[in-house]
């Protein structure tokens, strides 16, 4: 894993995926919990997904950051 160039994902996108796709919680009431407005959440999901589609086709690794 170490010789993989990386995809970096923030903690807000992190939970933004966790909340929408892995826990199925609708667009609002996500929002509302992230305290962020439904658009800004749309954004933040938009983005996770691009850079977990790029991870998965060029075969990179993901790293959440901020758990350091």
């Amino acid at each position: 894993m170490r010789m993989l160039s990386e995809v970096d994902l923030t903690l807000e996108e992190t939970e933004a995926l966790r909340l929408h796709d892995y826990k199925g919680i609708e667009q609002i009431k996500a929002a509302e919990k992230m305290k962020i407005s439904q658009s800004t959440f749309a954004r933040t999901l938009d983005s996770v997904h691009k850079k977990i589609a790029q991870a998965i086709i060029e075969g990179k690794a993901v790293r959440i950051i901020g758990l350091e």
